[in-house]
């Protein structure tokens, strides 16, 4: 049994730590000395390796894709704390179903998120030189891990 609460554990870290790098490391779309993030876009120059950062956009989709991020962290984080808090106060044979909401509302957060910044990609990007970068595809691993996690909490129960 612990060494399933260990794994339990350890799978909701790391989802917490893709959703935290995917949020804030500036890598959702990258080419031609260019990366953009959902706060800000910045572009290297080639001589100095100087980079100059601007804030992105106030289109109203990209400040729902920065809002989903944030609620998909917040409840992760929020699942986290509950499942500590019921561990100890459950009863023996209870299930983790407030746990498990949290965290699967969390996977459908940073599944929007990405759906709406995919749909949305080609009307805000029009250079085709541009790729996803590698936050941008975090995000989408953070998804079904999450939903996973959610899962397993709803599943499992309270042993002594």
């Amino acid at each position: 049994m612990l060494l399933l609460l260990l794994g339990i554990i350890v799978l909701h870290v790391a989802v917490l730590v893709l959703l935290f790098v995917s949020t804030i490391v500036s890598q959702w779309m990258v080419g031609n000395g260019h990366a953009t993030d959902l706060w800000q876009n910045c572009s290297t120059s080639s001589p100095g390796n100087v980079q100059h950062c601007f804030t992105s956009s106030a289109n109203e989709w990209l400040q729902s894709v920065q809002a989903t991020m944030i609620l998909s962290i917040i409840f992760s984080v929020l699942s986290l704390f509950l499942f500590f808090c019921q561990l100890f106060t459950l009863t023996k044979g209870g299930r983790f179903y407030i746990t498990g909401v949290f965290q699967i509302l969390a996977g459908l957060c940073v599944m929007s998120a990405a759906s709406i910044y995919t749909v949305r990609h080609p009307e805000w990007h029009l250079n085709s030189e541009n790729s996803y970068g590698f936050a941008y595809i975090l995000a989408w691993v953070a998804f079904p891990l999450a939903l996973l996690s959610g899962v397993i909490y709803v599943i499992l129960r309270k042993r002594e």
